[in-house]
């Protein structure tokens, strides 16, 4: 990691991470902070980001412009995150499991699966305590809804809800 990611976190993790959510009444120029931390940090960070209140990411994150990660939102590992994307508080993105597949040892001993990174489109609204889970891609234009838990892949243009996510419909005809 280079100096200048090194300094970002730094910064990011012991200052901007803790200032007021970026819509509070009290304004003195933490979304700024915290977007100039993020284009320390992140592989990339697009035009006028925001970056909320508590949240935590890996430097492996990438970030359009005029996106946003949510207030407490969680993103481990590589994410890829399009242009106009809107995300909730709490949302999780996870890119890589524990091993499980071995009975005779504890799965606590048996380490972690491959990283398979997540993919979100462009135009992409997720709602609050979405969890998305590793390898999965998004496509362009999507819902999910609040509280979904998306285990496989949502095609472009498509409301996506529940535990696992599945399409309910989409938001214009399906070519």
């Amino acid at each position: 990691m280079g100096i200048k990611r090194k300094i970002g976190g730094i910064l990011y993790y012991t200052l901007a991470k803790h200032l007021p959510r970026s819509y509070s009444g009290f304004r003195f120029g933490q979304t700024l902070l915290r977007r100039a931390c993020g284009k320390l940090m992140l592989r990339h960070c697009g035009k006028k980001v925001n970056i909320e209140y508590n949240a935590v990411f890996s430097p492996k994150v990438s970030l359009g412009d005029y996106s946003g990660i949510g207030v407490n939102a969680k993103i481990y590992g590589s994410c890829t995150i399009g242009d106009y994307v809107m995300m909730g508080e709490d949302c999780t993105v996870i890119t890589r499991n524990h091993r499980y597949d071995r009975t005779d040892i504890p799965m606590m001993h048996q380490g972690f699966e491959e990283e398979k990174p997540v993919t979100i489109g462009n135009d992409v609204w997720i709602g609050d305590r979405v969890t998305i889970l590793p390898g999965v891609q998004i496509g362009d234009g999507c819902v999910i809804a609040a509280g979904a838990v998306v285990t496989k892949s949502i095609p472009p243009y498509a409301i996506a809800a529940g535990v696992p996510a599945k399409v309910i419909r989409f938001r214009r005809e399906v070519e």
